[in-house]
């Protein structure tokens, strides 16, 4: 589970002197474009002009430093109970490879963050222009195109060779949270790793190959328990997005300071000493930031303590829950949650550009999709043909090396459109519509 094999490579990744293999995947990741492309994507609120509020790359930053830290935590007991591991791996290499895994765990996010992912699997379900492939592919695929997923989309991106990334099985295993197909009968919702898809059918085989180097347990034909430490991947974005999401509204006005002061002191430990530090501060961003702070080391140090009680029915299988649900406070966190939808998630601003996400990738992708099927049967419009000269050098390629292959033409489209950055996607809409 803890393979540092590469996959397409038949021998272990060599480890440098000063970096692991993981650590080298983390660096993969950062330097890569799809990461970079994140500065530019919506977290919560769209096309953000203050710069404090998050976007997909801060959060992602945020949850890789909470992963390291649940990583390195864990990694030292379970190193101190297995003295076998403790011959190979430090606990740094948990602490990298739950890193690693974390800074990855948004790449395949669309524009307009989730109202994205609903608009691209709405332009296949009620589309006219997105309905009509669905005699052309199995029911498989169809499955994967009219639920657009992020973590799909995401698990597709780490194994694109043109990126070269080629990670390590074991941040591969941690990445995916959710081991299984979109089309899946036997699908159980109750259990946490089951509760979305992780690989389209494009990937399947390749997911395959990853869960036989990692020992994973197969569930079914084409399902697997998840790695142990995608249990951590998921905790520490849990931790940040709810507790990050509520600093934002607070920042932005959309909560009062004394209500997000009340909110972040359900979560903080009962009798915090640190908690006299707060009144020595004197603006409201450092209050909120120090609060902040003293939640997300709290619930990392209590989801740390629930893994290790329940390591071995997680590598076995039988825990299938998230490790936040657990924790102490998870009432509190739940009343975040809670105000957050009410008073953020739902605020004007984020709602007028999520339906104007609505309106632009279903456009960019009507324009696109016709012009996938224009380059299938050779068609010489002069409209196709210049929309052509705007997609991915590499997109056009794998179309006309594949022409019978509709499915695979509609994952190259679907690529370039979700992995637009939101301002790109506003301005290419506008162009090609002719609006400017």
């Amino acid at each position: 589970m803890l393979s540092a094999q590469r996959i397409g490579q038949k021998t272990i990744a060599g480890q440098e002197q000063s970096r692991s293999a993981f650590e080298q995947d983390c660096d993969r990741i950062i330097f890569s474009h799809p990461f970079r492309r994140l500065q530019d994507k919506t977290q919560v609120h769209p096309l953000p002009e203050h710069d404090f509020v998050h976007t997909r790359l801060t959060h992602s930053l945020e949850v890789s430093s909470v992963g390291r830290s649940l990583g390195r935590k864990t990694g030292e007991v379970i190193l101190e109970r297995n003295a076998v591991l403790a011959r190979h791996y430090s606990l740094f290499d948990f602490g990298a490879i739950v890193a690693a895994a974390s800074l990855a765990h948004d790449l395949g996010n669309p524009p307009f963050g989730h109202a994205g992912e609903n608009a691209i699997s709405d332009f296949f379900l009620q589309h006219p222009a997105g309905q009509r492939f669905r005699s052309h592919v199995t029911d498989a695929e169809w499955e994967d195109l009219i639920n657009f997923e992020g973590n799909a989309q995401g698990f597709r991106i780490l194994n694109q060779n043109r990126f070269g990334l080629k990670l390590t099985a074991a941040t591969l295993g941690a990445f995916t949270k959710y081991p299984c197909p979109a089309f899946f009968q036997a699908r159980d919702k109750s259990k946490r790793s089951q509760k979305k898809f992780g690989f389209f059918q494009s990937e399947k085989p390749a997911f395959a190959d990853i869960a036989a180097i990692l020992n994973l347990t197969a569930t079914s034909s084409e399902s697997w328990c998840r790695h142990p430490l995608a249990f951590l991947v998921e905790a520490a974005d849990d931790i940040c997005y709810s507790i990050i999401d509520l600093e934002d509204g607070c920042s932005l006005g959309l909560v009062t300071y004394q209500e997000a002061k009340d909110l972040f002191e359900g979560v903080i430990s009962k009798g915090s000493a640190k908690l006299g530090k707060l009144e020595q501060l004197t603006s409201r961003d450092e209050k909120i930031g120090f609060l902040r702070a003293l939640a997300i080391g709290d619930l990392t140090a209590e989801c740390a303590e629930i893994f290790l009680d329940n390591e071995q029915a997680i590598l076995n299988g039988s825990f299938d829950a998230s490790l936040v649900e657990f924790c102490s406070r998870r009432q509190a966190l739940k009343e975040i949650i809670r105000i957050s939808v009410e008073k953020i998630y739902k605020s004007r601003n984020v709602v007028e550009i999520e339906a104007a996400g609505h309106e632009v990738l279903p456009g960019i992708l009507e324009e696109f999709v016709a012009t996938g099927v224009s380059m299938m049967q050779g068609s010489t419009s002069r409209k196709y043909r210049n929309l052509q000269l705007l997609l991915p050098v590499h997109a056009v390629t794998a179309i006309s090396d594949r022409p019978g292959d509709t499915y695979h033409m509609l994952r190259q489209v679907v690529d370039f459109v979700s992995g637009l950055t939101d301002k790109h996607a506003l301005s290419l809409f506008r162009k090609i519509k002719g609006i400017a």
